[in-house]
Formats: C-alpha cells, structure tokens, sequence
C-alpha cells in the first residue's frame, strides 16, 4: 500500500476506525478463543444431538461453543430469542473490548444486521398456538421474532440514539452493517458505531429448506471434514449459528480518547445482481471489490489478503474464485474461515471481518480445513495446512448473500 494513496490523505474525509470487537461462534465463546481454535485448525461442525435431526437428510450443523444460557440471565433469556442473545453478547464483549466509550448517546449508533431474524421464536410459538391456542403464546412473541430484535436489544442495552438500523441482505447481512455503519460516521451522524450480524436458527425447516434445495453438505458421518471450501470434492455448506459486533469510531474521537486502533475499515463496496435471487454473479461480485478498493483509495496490487465468502457449494466458490481472480489478481493469500466455522449465515460478514482484522494485527492467515485437493478451476493462492505467517497491510473481506447481494469490505493496519 503506497502512502500516497492512504485514505488518512483525503480531504475533509472521516477516517473510521476498529477500536472493538466480540463474537461468539462454534469455535468459542468470545473473539480470542474463537481466533485461537481457527488458528489451532478446530472444527466448530459437530453432529446434531437432538432427536428431531434424525429424520433430516441433513444431520450436522455448527453450534455455539458456548451456550447463551451460560452468559445471559434468565430474564433476558425469557425475552429474547436466540439470535439476539448471541448478539447481545458479541455486543457486550465489543463495547469493553473498545473500553467502553464515553460517548455521547445522540451520537452513538447501533447497526445489527440479520440473514433469518427471530424465526426460532416465530416457529416455536407458531407450534405453541396450534397446540394450545393464543392464550398460551409468550407476551415477547412480537419483540423476539422481528427482523430488527437483535439491532433494538443492543441499541437499548448500549443507549444508542443516532440511530438503530438492521439490514437485511442474507448472508451479506453482517458485513453490509459494518458498511452502513461506516457510511454513517462518514457523513458525520455519528461518533460511534457498534456495528456486526447474528443469526441462530438451527431448526428443522431451515435445515430442511436448504437441503431440499441441494445447498448443504451431506457429510453426516463426518462433520468436521464437510465444509470444504475451494475443494474439489466440495458439496455444500454446514449450517451454523452465531453472532459477530465490532465498534466502529471517527478517527478523532477514537485518537482523542487515547484507545487502541485495531485497524482501518478503508472501503466498502455494495452492490447487487439483479440476475437470479439464488445463483451468484461473477460481474456483481467484481464490481463490489471494484467499488471497496475505490472507495478505500487502493489498487489490487496493495491488497495482500483476502478473507473470502467460500462456502463451500460447488458453483459459488467457482464464481468468486473468478471474480478475485479477474478483480485483485492471484497474488493476495486468501483464507476461507466456513471451512470452521460452518455458515453463519447473517453473522459471516461480521465475524469474518474480525478474522480479517486479527489477520491484519497479528501477521497471521489462518489455513483453510479440510482442502485436500483445490478445485482445478480455482486459481487462488490459497493458504492451506498450516497458518502462514504474512504481513498483510491492507485486505479484502467478501460476503455474498441470496437475492444477489454483494457487500466487500477493505481493512488496512492503522
């Protein structure tokens, strides 16, 4: 990256700035044992141990290392669906992770984005009124089952009151929230954003659905060998669940308060397909990495890493192996955290910007699991076996989400 071209150069341009990050994954229940266990090579995919699986053609999935129940109080538990508990708690670990800012709540925004929402709550308490009839419904029925819960949750445990937005793009969810939350501070609406994705809902319609639709790796008897991305024998993604938060600060304020900056949130880039709500788009793709690198003033050639989207399905990661190829070149090494991880659906973008952001502080790309034999159509330098240790200075993080919806996200060191 030339010093030229940094975006710390741009005129009346607000720098934004990563001063905190939380997460609760399959790998673990916080950021560091989650980057621990992806760095150890773990897998966070297990067999699903509860009876209803058993009639799935489907069986595995990624669960929460660590059960929201552990960590939040019961009350919360009564109120809130799953989703935003795991929110809640990425959230919590984000906001003292960044030293809990002193800042004031008109200028403090929240921005949760989610690939599926409150549906568990949605279709327990459907199977309660059949059951039983409205009498018997959850008075919180209504908060835990909207699209916005987790976004609401955070912005009033926090106080936020420049704004609550949750969008939702699929599994672009998380990585669009960081952009908006970006755009936000840019345009000078805020000092502080806590910005990141959720999703929980492992169940047997979810699973169920995308099986039927050939999405998910059928790998029952060996779950942790089923996400496979970039691998010849790759057959679909595993199903997962968690959440990922990172605040987000104006340079200044963040600079004038003397707290660590983790990293620089550079570029974004958002677009979409318009061309088939399931199938990707190589164009919309590279238009996206076009769009991040312009926006954070670089060039492919300063791009060094690349977390991808790779989920393992066999047309997807062919497409954005040719979008990257065709967009950045094959020089950057790039890293796949599903194979892991599993899909998180709503909460990928966000927590692998994390992973993007550790990458870039520790001079450290995790290996992708699982890829015994890269695709031959895929032509990627792709980091495999071991961490490689790399001193990426600036680096790509893509998310691509059904419906056609492209979000790229460019993190430089500060």
């Amino acid at each position: 990256m030339r010093a030229d071209r940094s975006t710390a150069h741009v005129p009346g341009r607000r720098d934004v700035v990563v001063t905190g990050m939380g997460a609760t994954t399959p790998l673990g229940g916080d950021v560091w044992s989650t980057w621990s266990a992806l760095l150890a090579g773990e897998s966070g995919i297990s067999k699903l141990e509860t009876s209803w699986a058993d009639r799935l053609p489907v069986r595995i999935a990624g669960v929460l290392r660590k059960d929201p129940a552990d960590v939040v109080d019961r009350v919360q538990r009564r109120r809130l669906d799953r989703s935003q508990q795991a929110a809640l708690i990425a959230a919590r670990e984000a906001w003292a992770d960044a030293g809990s800012p002193d800042v004031d709540p008109v200028r403090l925004a929240v921005v949760v984005g989610t690939g599926v929402g409150g549906a568990l709550t949605t279709l327990e308490q459907n199977d309660r009124l059949e059951e039983a009839g409205p009498r018997l419904l959850s008075p919180f029925t209504i908060p835990r089952l909207m699209p916005n819960g987790a976004a609401a949750v955070v912005s009033l445990e926090l106080g936020a009151r420049a704004g609550t937005h949750a969008p939702t793009s699929a599994c672009a969810s998380g990585a669009e929230a960081l952009a908006v939350g970006a755009l936000l501070i840019r345009a000078g609406r805020a000092d502080v954003v806590v910005a990141g994705g959720t999703d929980a809902c492992l169940h047997p319609l979810s699973i169920g659905g995308f099986a039927r639709m050939g999405a998910l790796s059928t790998r029952n008897d060996t779950p942790e060998l089923a996400s496979r991305p970039f691998d010849r024998d790759r057959d679909g993604f595993v199903m997962a669940e968690g959440a990922g938060v990172v605040v987000l600060e104006r340079a200044e304020f963040a600079a004038a308060r003397g707290v660590r900056l983790r990293a620089l949130l550079a570029g974004a880039g958002i677009t979409s397909d318009a061309y088939d709500m399931t199938m990707p788009d190589v164009e919309g793709q590279i238009r996206a990495i076009g769009e991040a690198l312009r926006d954070a003033d670089l060039t492919p050639q300063d791009i060094t890493h690349v977390n991808a989207h790779a989920t393992g399905t066999p047309s997807g990661d062919l497409t954005e192996a040719d979008a990257l190829r065709r967009a950045v070149g094959i020089h950057p090494l790039v890293t796949a955290a599903k194979s892991a991880t599993g899909h998180l659906l709503g909460a990928a973008g966000a927590v692998e910007a994390i992973f993007t952001v550790l990458s870039l502080e520790h001079a450290m790309i995790p290996a992708i699991r699982n890829l015994d034999q890269v695709a031959p159509e895929v032509d990627l330098d792709l980091v495999t076996g071991r961490p490689r240790h790399a001193a990426p200075t600036a680096a790509l993080s893509t998310s691509f989400g059904f419906g056609g919806h492209n979000v790229v996200l460019t993190f430089t060191k500060p």
